[in-house]
């Protein structure tokens, strides 16, 4: 990578002789180098240290170079000729659909600023949520909204997509689609990559790829941005996309201001206090409002040189690749720098010299008034490319008459000028700030206020003309945290209590009593967004209340036979895993089909699919997870077009049992999350037993009239396993120690040595679990043997992938399977016996097997479901099937061949298709 304190500059006289003074040529006197990329300013350069091309990613042998001196691109002098990257200061001018980026720290990968070419290790650094774009913190403002379109958003109506190209940052190997040669590089940043379909290619050989995308090998599992639909104008894509707005996006509040360094000063041109540098540096503002917040770029340039040479380093340093004579710089309260002027500080005699030691280093650029000018207009209804109409705008021009004008070249003269706007967009980085012009405002007028606010903002504003309809307006929003079980009345009274709605905007459109949660549809922006910013700082009954911005998707503009994926991540599983895995599934996929559980649960989720009607899940968490998200689709199953979606696990948790079994792995280790959803394509369908676990039930007398129980006053449901006693009292102290520190517990590692350590600590303890408990199968009294731990499973997998059960033969007995509405009752007695177990020595005691178990509890005991503990009160316990069966996700056998894992795990997680997913 060719940074700044890899170059030195070339003058391109000959070196002087012996004792011959060097004569300083200033930067326009050096020789430019034309490419066929427009933008970039090359300059013959001395190479210090080793440096690679960007376009060809090869070393560049010798000590010659030509480096960009606005964007960093470095080449071979053979390349040059063939460079077809435009340079970051063209980046407006490449955008087609103008969408904000959503920006977030940065991840541990190496990585290389899309703007100033730089790699960003040891630098503040962001990176988009949901595209491939990396910058530096001072770079972001110089970064354009040229983010993935992923809804249609109001009147747009695009079905036809093209390819998204990013540069640079790719996976390793990756290879040219044309030539099939690698594109990839970990020294600079070179290659493209679509960021729906994937492929990768060359910067000289992607030209001639096909510019329609087919969204790829995942496009069955794809939500197709033509069939989301979301009103979005007074909501951020952050809002749009439910990312959490956490304390590491405080440091992003000011992405648009600019920042103090420059990307063009280079080490060398650092201001070092002594007047031999033979440099000087310069406080430039790019307008009124970065003077007013005291926001500048350095410039550092020579003490000899020519005015026009000043203000041209001045547009490098802010991306503005306009010609400098158009252009000026004023002081404060100073007149501007003509072309002819020369900045002295060295007190060489110069009559037209302006500059002294005593004077401000602070200046402002301005852009010369112009008499009539050029305007690029845009046209919305253009579903492919981006075309604009250019006008000549003077200074009677209105803007009615611009808009007739452009009707005129575009051959729609017999419309109605009335029925059209003309729409200035301001392509920031963090968000599209959209403006009506009034018919009778002065173009010219306009212009001249964007470039005295901000030449960057003028950089970055593109202007569109769009017809003139009443779009409806229809935002939902979920709100949640009420209390449950309550009707629609009730939750209307409680929304015009707390949030003052207005009845004649809101309408209730769906309930969900179990969870607590309302939707919201409303047809005004400004109640829309009042309503979603009051929520989030209202409790009731103790309980916060959260709002989520939710999309519609469109059920008729789903493709014939697709299958879309909607995704959990619970980025608390996992360590930083979870927040990883997440963005990469943001980037992959769409990302209104993935959710985050911190941001409402499943709920949003799997509302917004309730007209989908065919769709897997994909949960990535530990069991815990899982089994939450199985209860809230068992809540809400009669709501939604797909009852029962096939459900697939990236195992985020410490056991991950359920996840072995199915095949996808002891845990996360860092996969390619490309090949997870493979594989997850590619899964087979299996059925899962649930159970319902009654805790506490009273049992009634019976009194001549009806026998039965009454309604107990806890319920959970089971998918893996329920444990009483000694199994159940290590997960309990487990849990409290991982309360008392939760940071420490960020690891498996860490979390089976806990496990281990509190084990240590129960050996000597004596329990005679049999002599407070009676145990009923199939309503048939079972007798216990001596045992300490009593647990009853539902997979052939417990404690972190140990085989319980074990694998021999008994007649006593049928093999254990997930389906077949049985569970399978064994004993423990005690740490030790555990321990043998989870190390592969022994299997547990075998006792029964049944589908109806009650267990009767004489004294308060330990008990856990799938790894929730708590201790149990004196009374009734009933475990009973569930209803129907689960589908879940099984990973294909041939997906497991690189899987390398204990005999334990065999046995555990690769049941024979035939078994019923043993």
């Amino acid at each position: 990578m060719a940074d700044s304190g890899r170059v030195k500059h070339d003058s391109p006289s000959s070196s002087p002789g012996p004792g011959r003074k060097k004569v300083q040529q200033s930067p326009s006197s050096k020789a430019r180098y034309c490419v066929h990329a427009p933008g970039h300013c090359f300059r013959k350069v001395t190479l210090t240290k080793p440096t690679f091309c960007h376009h060809c990613s090869d070393f560049i042998w010798g000590i010659v170079g030509f480096v960009c001196e606005v964007c960093n691109f470095m080449s071979h002098e053979k390349c040059l000729k063939h460079v077809r990257t435009v340079c970051s200061c063209m980046a407006p001018t490449q955008v087609q659909i103008p969408v904000a980026h959503c920006f977030g720290p940065a991840g541990q990968k190496k990585r290389f600023c899309c703007v100033c070419r730089k790699h960003l290790e040891g630098s503040l650094a962001l990176r988009c949520e949901v595209c491939e774009l990396h910058v530096h913190s001072d770079c972001a403002p110089f970064s354009v909204s040229d983010c993935r379109f992923c809804h249609q958003d109001g009147g747009q109506d695009i079905d036809t997509y093209q390819h998204h190209w990013r540069e640079g940052n790719m996976s390793s190997g990756a290879r040219c689609e044309v030539c099939r040669r690698t594109c990839s590089s970990s020294d600079v940043l070179a290659g493209i990559r679509c960021e729906w379909c994937g492929i990768t290619a060359h910067t000289s050989c992607y030209v001639i790829i096909s510019s329609e995308c087919s969204l790829g090998r995942l496009r069955n599992m794809i939500l197709h941005p033509s069939c989301v639909w979301i009103c979005s104008r007074n909501f951020s894509k952050m809002h749009c996309y439910r990312i959490s707005e956490n304390s590491q996006h405080g440091e992003m509040d000011n992405l648009d201001d600019v920042d103090t360094q420059s990307p063009v000063t280079s080490k060398e041109n650092q201001p070092t206090g002594s007047p031999d540098t033979g440099k000087q540096t310069l406080k430039v503002f790019d307008g009124d409002d970065a003077a007013k917040r005291n926001q500048f770029r350095l410039v550092s340039i020579p003490r000899i040189i020519k005015n026009e040479e000043v203000v041209e380093a001045a547009l490098r340093a802010f991306y503005i690749p306009d010609e400098p004579q158009d252009y000026e710089l004023q002081s404060y309260g100073q007149q501007g720098l003509f072309t002819d002027d020369i900045i002295n500080r060295n007190g060489t005699p110069d009559n037209k010299s302006i500059f002294k030691d005593t004077m401000s280093d602070s200046w402002v650029l301005r852009a010369k008034p112009r008499e009539t000018e050029v305007v690029k207009i845009y046209h919305r209804w253009q579903k492919v490319g981006v075309i604009y109409i250019s006008v000549t705008a003077g200074k009677n021009s209105m803007v009615d008459s611009v808009i007739k004008e452009v009707l005129s070249q575009l051959g729609k003269q017999n419309d109605n000028p009335a029925d059209f706007n003309l729409v200035e967009v301001f392509m920031s980085s963090k968000q599209v700030q959209r403006q009506i012009l009034s018919g009778q405002e002065l173009l010219l007028d306009k212009l001249l206020e964007i470039r005295k606010t901000s030449l960057r903002q003028m950089n970055q504003t593109r202007f569109y003309i769009e017809e003139n309809r009443n779009r409806v307006v229809q935002v939902s929003l979920l709100l949640g945290g009420f209390p449950t079980q309550l009707d629609k009345e009730e939750y209307s009274h409680m929304l015009s209590e707390h949030l003052a709605i207005k009845s004649h905007l809101v309408t209730i459109t769906h309930v969900y009593a179990e969870q607590g949660a309302v939707v919201l549809q409303i047809s005004c922006f400004s109640e829309a967004e009042r309503i979603y910013m009051l929520a989030k700082d209202i409790s009731i009954s103790g309980k916060q209340l959260y709002s989520l911005v939710i999309p519609e998707i469109k059920q008729s503009k789903l493709a014939k036979g697709s299958c879309p994926l909607l995704v959990f991540v619970n980025p608390k599983s996992g360590g930083l895993k979870g927040r990883e895995i997440l963005y990469s599934f943001r980037k992959l996929l769409n990302p209104h089909q993935v959710f985050e559980l911190t941001s409402g649960g499943p709920l949003p989720g799997l509302h917004t699919f309730r007209e989908v009607p065919h769709f897997r899940i994909l949960v990535c968490g530990g069991d815990g997870t899982v089994g939450w998200v199985l209860g809230v689709l068992e809540s809400i199953r009669h709501k939604i077009a797909c009852p029962e979606p096939a459900i697939s696990i990236v195992p985020l948790g410490t056991g991950n049992d359920l996840a072995r079994v199915l095949r996808w792995g002891a845990g996360y280790s860092g996969e390619d999350p490309y090949n997870i959803l493979v594989s997850v394509d590619e899964a087979e369908e299996v059925q899962m037993d649930r159970w319902t676990i009654l805790l506490d039930a009273q049992e009634m007398t019976e009194d001549g009239k009806e026998n039965g129980f009454l309604e107990p006053p806890k319920i959970v449901q089971m998918n893996n396993y329920f444990g009483l006693g000694i199994d159940a009292e290590l997960s309990l102290d487990f849990h409290h120690a991982r309360e008392e520190d939760p940071d420490k517990f960020n690891s498996r590692f860490h979390n089976k040595g806990v496990y281990v350590k509190v084990g240590l600590q129960k050996l000597s303890h004596t329990r005679n679990l049999h002599k407070d408990i009676r145990l009923q199968v199939d309503k048939q009294d079972v007798e216990l043997p001596n045992i300490e731990g009593l647990i009853f499973l539902n997979i052939p997998s417990w404690g972190s992938g140990a085989d319980l059960w074990g694998s021999d033969n008994d007649s006593r007995f049928g093999r254990p399977r997930i389906d077949d509405g049985m569970l399978e009752v064994v004993g423990v007695t005690g740490v030790v016996h555990m321990g043998q177990v989870q190390s592969g020595l022994r299997s547990g005691i075998r006792i029964a097997q049944g589908s109806y178990i009650r267990i009767t509890v004489t004294k308060p005991i330990p008990v856990q479901v799938d790894g929730e503990p708590w201790i149990q009160s004196p009374g009734q316990i009933i475990i009973s099937a569930a209803g129907p069966k689960v589908c879940m996700l099984r990973k294909s056998k041939t997906k497991q061949k690189k899987q390398s894992g204990s005999l334990k795990e065999g046995r555990s997680d690769s049941p024979a298709p035939s078994d019923g997913g043993q």
